[in-house]
């Protein structure tokens, strides 16, 4: 049997918006960071772990604006006050974003009769008063729970109730695939070069059929260059990849918590597809969960089961997208 609680259209003030290199939704690891502090007072009370979640995205609002109304845009950041010798406070930039999202929720057990109408108003109350993303959760329209033994049922009933929006899935199985495909043809390439094959807009230029490149000069056009795998694709952080050995606890001053062994980490980068959730036969496939196996710690949806099984040579390529530094401009 599958349990399920759904947290329906959660609308999310100023969340950050920025993810390692990537901007425009939160990370992963932001809804999972959520479940893991729900769950852990959810055991406390009801003894029920939430083991992963599903985002559903019905509306989302960038906080951003073009300055001279044409080119690149730029954060809108807050104007802080001053400091006490009275100078401009230095800005620090900020990305921050309103969305409103659906989270189902994963419980690794049934719900009793006796303790579901109490769960429902803990959770009422517990989803809002936590924030998500760094943001503030100002209006959660409700809470429910289904467990059913039929899946397939299941999933159309929970599907149907977060239309209209997107389910967002892990693709990063593409992204194995395409620098496979790219290292074919170009020896030299490495997995940043095909992970950017997702992430840029490129576009190229293309001579007109009815025109004689030898002879004459003409215009030309310039075609933008679709992904390498159609869908509505995108790049996302999907965890982390330890860096260095693991130290013992306390031995690292001014980390978080001194009670816990500590290492140093990166950012790790795939690929994420949004889907419409009529289109997702099994709720299963975009539930996500955390993944680890030696050094990786990855966010991952059954879609991408085989993320984790990597020969040495694909994992030094896919450890170049955690060590390599980037700056946009």
């Amino acid at each position: 049997m599958s349990n399920y609680i759904l947290l329906e259209h959660i609308k999310v003030q100023n969340a950050n918006c920025i993810a390692g290199f990537t901007y425009g939704f939160p990370a992963i690891t932001h809804f999972l960071g959520y479940t893991h502090a729900l769950s852990r007072k959810l055991q406390q009370q009801f003894g029920i772990e939430l083991t992963g979640c599903s985002v559903v995205c019905h509306q989302h609002q960038i906080q951003a604006y073009q300055p001279s109304g044409w080119g690149d845009y730029v954060f809108a950041l807050t104007r802080n006050p001053l400091t006490k010798d009275g100078n401009t406070a230095p800005i620090v930039e900020e990305g921050r974003m309103h969305l409103t999202v659906s989270l189902i929720l994963e419980s690794s057990k049934a719900f009793s009769s006796s303790q579901q109408q109490q769960l429902v108003e803990t959770l009422t109350v517990l989803a809002q008063r936590q924030k998500l993303a760094g943001g503030q959760v100002i209006c959660l329209k409700g809470v429910s729970l289904y467990s059913d033994v039929d899946e397939q049922a299941l999933s159309r009933k929970l599907l149907r109730k977060v239309l209209p929006g997107f389910v967002l899935t892990d693709r990063s199985e593409l992204l194995k695939q395409h620098y496979q495909q790219l290292t074919a043809t170009q020896p030299n390439a490495t997995m940043l070069d095909a992970w950017l094959d997702f992430a840029a807009l490129t576009y190229q230029a293309v001579t007109p059929e009815n025109v004689d490149s030898s002879t004459e000069q003409h215009a030309v056009e310039w075609v933008r260059v679709p992904k390498p795998d159609k869908g509505y694709l995108v790049p996302i952080t999907t965890g982390y990849k330890a860096i260095s050995a693991l130290h013992p606890a306390g031995a690292v001053a001014n980390s978080r918590d001194p009670q816990y062994p500590f290492c140093f980490v990166e950012s790790t980068y795939g690929v994420g597809q949004w889907l419409s959730p009529h289109r997702v036969p099994d709720l299963r496939d975009v539930v996500w969960r955390y993944r680890q196996q030696g050094p990786w710690y990855l966010c991952t949806t059954n879609t991408s089961k085989n993320v984790l099984k990597l020969d040495p040579e694909q994992e030094a390529a896919l450890a170049e997208l955690t060590e390599t530094e980037i700056t946009f401009y």
